[in-house]
């Protein structure tokens, strides 16, 4: 918890009418119980004006803007030394069928701590005493025993807001909690409601789940509830579905084991994990007795890049899963590659070269015990060389289509474009150096020639 910043807000809440009536409460509080660090963001819930009480710190110059306010809900966030403070008046909530947006009103801190999602998130720290209040009289003891337990009967508390479903996933792995009896059971009877969140908020409590070390836990969980239907259907057609011999897991099941044997550190590989099969069940044919996936790479790469659209990722971080997704399958069963084939994948990965080899690596270690694997000690020997010894803008024709258009006579279209691709070719075989713009235009009119004469 950033102490300092709390004793800031204390000292300056002191003398007014806040004192005694304001409390630490949330993540804070039971990330401080715990022992484990917690993020950079402060909950604060008070008797009074939540406005009123952010406003003071604008005007004792802790903050470095006025707060922003939200009337409706009666919260008003504030921002101290890059910590951001969310201030609440205490209140109960009320919903509709179609919304997640709850009509508030004030209430006691009692009733207010009653609308949160978990006990272990109802705790509540006297800003001014440092008393930790358990008002439900539960928290302190699910802290203890490491339970998930909602305030309130469970499916109302998920009915209310349903992205407490996926909330309550994310902790069970995150802080090791085992959801009591009936939490699990009545998220899966309510997990059609998840279809009133944003896909914003969806995205973004997902990506906190990737972010775990137990992200592929999550996953099983959000697809064993029935929540993942309501998030990315397609990835449901993987349940169950055998992929041949050289495969010990369904399709659903080797993802989970490839997201798993990825770096949850990195969020886009820990994406293209998630994504690289994706497309198997459309791509899926019997072939002479044989199961078969061809042209599940490229397909699974449009259809990452449109579910990730549709969840609200940025256009580049869907890029950059495609084209991971799409290359995926380049290095299966390779033992060794030519510097040729090396420079071919630092053009076609460029930055992306050391993430698609840990794909790579990551989906070869989720296959049936037996299958031959890729030597990727040795193949990231020959990457590294070749890329040391070859920038990446040289693995391009040494001449531009305009050059090309200039010696050959040709006009703009698709031929100048074949004849760039086929000097960039040559490059990459190392027929051809990168700096030779007279060879270049040599070969760019004797290739045409050539052409002309078949």
């Amino acid at each position: 918890m950033p102490r300092l910043k709390l004793e800031k807000i204390t000292e300056a809440l002191r003398g007014t009418e806040f004192e005694g009536r304001a409390w630490l409460v949330g993540g804070a509080v039971r990330d401080e119980l715990l022992g484990r660090k917690h993020g950079n963001d402060l909950d604060i819930v008070v008797l009074g004006d939540a406005a009123k009480a952010a406003g003071i710190l604008w005007q004792k110059k802790l903050a470095a803007s006025p707060p922003v306010t939200y009337p409706r809900f009666g919260t008003a966030m504030a921002h101290v030394d890059g910590v951001n403070i969310e201030f609440a008046t205490a209140r109960k909530e009320s919903y509709s069928d179609d919304s997640r947006k709850p009509d508030t009103k004030p209430a006691t801190i009692e009733e207010d701590v009653q609308r949160r999602d978990f006990t272990v998130n109802a705790l509540l720290k006297d800003l001014f005493t440092g008393e930790v209040l358990d008002p439900l009289e539960k928290g302190k003891d699910d802290l203890r025993h490491r339970r998930l337990r909602t305030p309130l009967e469970p499916k109302q508390t998920f009915y209310d807001d349903p992205l407490r479903m996926l909330r309550a996933v994310r902790f069970r792995w995150q802080l090791g909690f085992e959801p009591v009896e009936g939490l699990y059971e009545a998220i899966e009877e309510e997990a059609e409601r998840l279809t009133i969140i944003s896909a914003e908020r969806v995205r973004d409590e997902v990506t906190k789940m990737l972010l775990l070390a137990d992200g592929q836990e999550c996953l099983a969980d959000l697809m064993d509830l029935g929540l993942m239907r309501h998030i990315a259907p397609e990835f449901c057609e993987g349940v169950g579905m055998d992929q041949g011999p050289y495969h010990d897991m369904d399709v659903w099941g080797h993802t989970l084991a490839v997201v798993g044997n990825t770096d949850p550190r990195d969020l886009t590989l820990r994406l293209a994990a998630l994504f690289h099969d994706v497309a198997k069940p459309v791509c899926r044919k019997q072939e002479a007795g044989k199961t078969t996936f061809h042209g599940h790479d490229a397909e699974g790469a449009t259809m990452a890049r449109q579910i990730m659209e549709r969840l609200r990722f940025s256009t580049e971080q869907a890029d950059e899963v495609a084209l991971l997704v799409r290359h995926h399958m380049r290095l299966v069963g390779v033992q060794s590659i030519t510097d040729a084939a090396a420079r071919r994948v630092w053009r076609d990965l460029g930055e992306q070269t050391e993430r698609f080899v840990e794909l790579c690596e990551a989906d070869s270690a989720a296959h049936a015990a037996g299958v031959k694997r890729t030597d990727f000690v040795h193949l990231r020997d020959q990457l590294e060389r070749v890329i040391e010894q070859t920038p990446l803008e040289k693995l391009d024709s040494p001449i531009s289509g305009e050059r090309i258009m200039e010696v050959t006579g040709l006009s703009q279209g698709e031929e100048v474009g074949r004849v760039k691709r086929h000097l960039a070719d040559l490059v990459i075989e190392g027929k051809l150096h990168p700096d030779d713009k007279e060879a270049a235009e040599r070969e760019a009119v004797r290739s045409l020639g050539n052409r002309n004469n078949v």
